[in-house]
This record gives structure tokens, C-alpha cells and sequence, in this order.
């Protein structure tokens, strides 16, 4: 069968791309489509270096840059691309990609990372944060996501077979477009971490530093628990808040960028990993249990399906300090074992993933054959 692999923008290698490279080990002879493509010749490996055809925001002004402004010409972008010589589409979606324009004869399976969260449920939060919210273009914006939205339902029955990449994900499916779906958990290199028995007295949080995940409330907790060491890793627009925050304080030390070598020896030292976002799967809390190491974590989106409470790691109810502070002195009456930790993490595994991903399509594509 002849097969296209459909994917929103290439501009980076982050969650979404790792799902994409692992759908190209399965199918290394499909096709690749993409609204846009910028990613640099020497990182173009995890797609197999294969030529991208792409739409035709490419082409337009300031687009490597700004490719998230053209959001409202995407809709009219995706249907552009024609897949009628395709058995098969495979798109990965958390924007527009799932819109693509099959026929009665192609399957379209799509695995979506998250219905597009800026047009639903997290529209107000991103308005505020973009500085949408208020005025002329405020009204613009919101005018627009609403087109996109009824855009967005419109064409949710172009796909024949949903994926979610976690349980929270598919209830916000179910929400938005009505439609069932599967579950398999997204891919996480967990065998380039290694298990490590020996924890230091210290907890351990990395992230980018940008809003959504809360790591103001994480190193506030700690201002406020003195006799407990906090490193923090990552680097964003609110590393300068986060530097205001723990001024003076000699138990958070902010690391901000650390290589990855750096990231994986705390991750495996650390006593317990703090993770505050409400995520669609979140992987580094999957990470730190490849090390063995328990996770404290806001108990709510994909966490729940990666972290079993007082087993792997303590859920905090709600993203405030005081709940933080409270699930840390829970997690610290506990006690926990890190082969259990570690073996709990081999199931978001890279094999996991792609064994799971191809029994899925090569049994809805017999279906789907056997029906025609």
C-alpha cells in the first residue's frame, strides 16, 4: 500500500516529532507532507532526511519565523495538499494536519497530540498570554479562533480512526468532536535513562520556564520549606520571575540550561522529581521514572496515566502552593521502590509505541479493506 504521513509544522524536534519519527521507522517508504519545513540539514535525521512537500505558507513572508501567524490561511493550506495516490494517511495532529481531504477508498488514521488547545478549552489562557485579551485585536483574534473552531468540528469526520496519546486527551476529543478514539501513549527514549538506587537529598524539577508550567509556584513552595534543596533546570521568558523569587534563598539553586548528560545524572539522583503542568502526556516525568526516581506531580491531564499514586510517585489537587507543600511532606512518609519505578516506565517505551502503533493500522487497515 502506498502510504502519506501528514504532519501540522516541522520547525523543531520536541514531543510531537519524536511521534513522527518513530511512525517513519514503522513506514520508512512513506511520503512526507507539512504546512512548513525549517528544519536545519544536519537535525533532518529523525525523518530520514526525506524531502517534505509543503504548503504554501513556506513560501510567504517571515514564515520561518512567524509561522504561527498564518494560523487562519492553515485550514486553506492543509486542503491544498492532494493524497488521492495514498492507500493510507497517517496524520499527526495538534492543529490542522487531521483535516486533511481523503477519499472513500484511502483510510485516514490520525494520532492526535491534543485537538488544537489554543482554539478550545485553553483559548482564554492563551489570549492573556499572548496579550490578546483586550482591545481591537483582541476582537480579532478571538473572531478568528472562532472560525477556526467551527472549522475544526467541521471537518473532524474526515478521519476515519482516532488515536489519543493519553486518556485526558481522549475525553478532550470526545468533548470537541464527538468521536471515539484510541489510546497508545506516545514514545519516551526511556533506555537512554538507567535506573539508579542512590538518591542525594535534594528534589529536582526541569522544564522550559514559561507559564503554563508553573514553575513560579514550584520554587515559591520551596522559599517556604528552608531544610529542602531544590535544583531547577530549564531556560524560557520567565527565568528572570524565577531568579526574583529564589533571591536569597540558598536551598533553590536555578541551573537554568544543563545538557543532557547533566539532566539524566540528577534525574537519577534526585529524590523526587517535581512536576506542577497539566499536560497532554508529559514526558519527563516518565524520564525521571526511568530512573527509578518518584515524581510529585499535579494530579490532573496525562499524569494520571503515568504515575501511580504512592507507587511511582504523589499527586498534588490543585496547582497551589500549599497543595504542593502538602504532597511533598506526604511523599516524604513514604517509601518506594525504583525497580518498581523503572519498570513502570518501560510500557511509554520507543518499542511500546511503535509495536502497539503498527497492530493498530495493519488491523483498521483489514477492516477498512474488508469493508470496501
Amino acid at each position: 500500500m502506498k502510504i502519506a504521513v501528514i504532519h501540522d509544522w516541522l520547525v523543531t524536534y520536541a514531543g510531537a516529532e519524536r511521534v513522527l519519527e518513530q511512525i517513519l521507522n514503522i513506514y520508512p517508504d512513506a511520503d512526507l507532507f507539512s504546512m512548513v519545513d525549517f528544519i536545519a540539514k544536519e537535525e533532518r535525521g529523525f525523518f530520514l532526511n526525506k524531502p517534505v512537500t509543503t504548503s504554501f505558507i513556506q513560501k510567504l513572508p517571515k514564515a520561518k519565523s512567524k509561522y504561527r501567524n498564518y494560523l487562519p490561511l492553515m485550514p486553506l493550506a492543509v486542503e491544498q495538499f492532494d493524497l488521492s495516490a495514498y492507500d493510507l494517511i497517517i496524520s499527526s495532529s495538534h492543529a490542522v494536519a487531521k483535516s486533511v481531504i481523503t477519499g472513500p477508498d484511502q483510510l485516514h488514521i490520525s494520532y492526535i497530540h491534543s485537538p488544537m488547545r489554543y482554539a478550545w478549552d485553553l483559548q482564554h489562557q492563551y489570549l492573556r498570554e499572548s496579550g490578546l485579551d483586550k482591545g481591537l485585536k483582541g476582537w480579532i483574534a478571538k473572531y478568528l479562533l472562532h472560525r477556526i473552531r467551527k472549522w475544526d468540528v467541521g471537518t473532524s469526520n474526515r478521519v476515519d480512526v482516532y488515536i489519543a496519546n493519553s486518556n485526558f486527551i481522549k475525553r478532550r476529543i470526545k468533548k470537541v468532536y464527538r468521536r471515539d478514539s484510541l489510546v497508545i501513549f506516545p514514545p519516551v527514549s526511556v533506555h537512554e535513562f538507567f535506573l539508579s538506587k542512590e538518591k542525594k537529598d535534594f528534589y529536582l524539577t526541569a522544564s522550559r520556564v514559561v507559564s503554563y508550567k508553573k514553575m513560579d509556584m514550584i520554587v515559591k513552595a520551596f522559599t517556604l520549606m528552608p531544610d529542602r534543596v531544590l535544583k531547577v533546570i530549564g531556560i524560557g521568558p520567565d527565568f528572570d520571575k524565577l531568579k526574583k523569587i529564589a533571591k536569597g534563598y540558598e536551598n533553590i539553586e536555578l541551573l537554568g540550561y544543563q545538557p543532557f548528560n547533566v539532566l539524566k545524572e540528577l534525574m537519577q539522583t534526585a529524590k523526587g522529581f517535581v512536576f506542577a503542568a497539566e499536560e497532554d502526556f508529559g514526558i519527563t516525568p516518565v524520564e525521571a521514572q526511568a530512573c527509578g526516581t518518584p515524581v510529585i506531580g499535579f494530579g490532573k491531564g496525562g499524569l494520571l496515566d503515568t504515575v501511580i499514586e504512592d507507587k511511582t510517585g504523589v499527586f498534588f489537587k490543585e496547582q497551589t502552593v500549599s497543595s504542593l507543600i502538602g504532597a511533598i511532606k506526604k511523599f516524604e512518609t513514604l517509601s518506594f521502590d525504583p525497580e518498581f519505578i523503572r519498570e513502570n516506565s518501560l510500557q511509554f517505551s520507543n518499542e511500546a509505541f511503535t509495536a502497539s502503533l503498527k497492530d493498530t493500522i495493519t488491523q483498521e487497515f483489514n477492516i477498512f479493506r474488508n469493508e470496501l
